[in-house]
């Protein structure tokens, strides 16, 4: 935990008032918390992050359960309306921004993206389904992504189009 934490914290320029690095403390503090065996011991600090997860939801507008996978150097550019499936899966050094949405196509049909490394989301980008993002991947500014992109592409557009990426 202590290692990501130290990493989320040179990926968010060793800045204590980014939002972003707080609302990933929370959730690296509650992927921890499950390795902990002895029941009497974890049940409180269970309780400690739940409040701390629900302050941040609330008062950060970033809602990522501690189920989700979230790979190192996970950079949160601006916050506020930002939902992350339990299901969902990201690669390293990964970057997002405000009002972006990453879960399930609809509440009937399981399976949420899969996010490979190097990608970086925009701002209002819905990636929804059971879906799977390749590595250095971009995902323009309002897209909506339905489909599978392979990697060093980018997606643009609603619904989202699949472009060979220039790099």
């Amino acid at each position: 935990m202590f290692e990501n934490v130290r990493e989320d914290w040179v990926a968010h320029d060793c800045n204590w008032t980014r939002h972003g690095f707080w609302a990933l403390v929370i959730y690296r503090f509650g992927r921890w918390r499950y390795g902990i065996q002895s029941r009497p011991l974890r049940m409180p600090l269970s309780l400690v992050y739940k409040l701390l997860k629900f302050g941040a939801d609330s008062l950060l507008g970033i809602e990522i359960p501690c189920e989700t996978v979230i790979g190192k150097r996970f950079t949160i550019e601006h916050t506020g309306a930002i939902v992350i499936s339990g299901d969902a899966v990201f690669g390293d050094d990964c970057i997002i921004r405000q009002g972006v949405t990453v879960g399930l196509r609809n509440r009937t049909r399981r399976g949420s993206p899969r996010v490979g490394s190097r990608v970086d989301i925009g701002a209002g980008a819905k990636l929804l389904g059971d879906i799977r993002i390749g590595d250095d991947v971009a995902i323009g500014a309002n897209a909506v992504v339905l489909c599978d992109v392979p990697a060093r592409s980018i997606a643009v557009g609603v619904p989202a189009v699949v472009k060979a990426r220039r790099l």
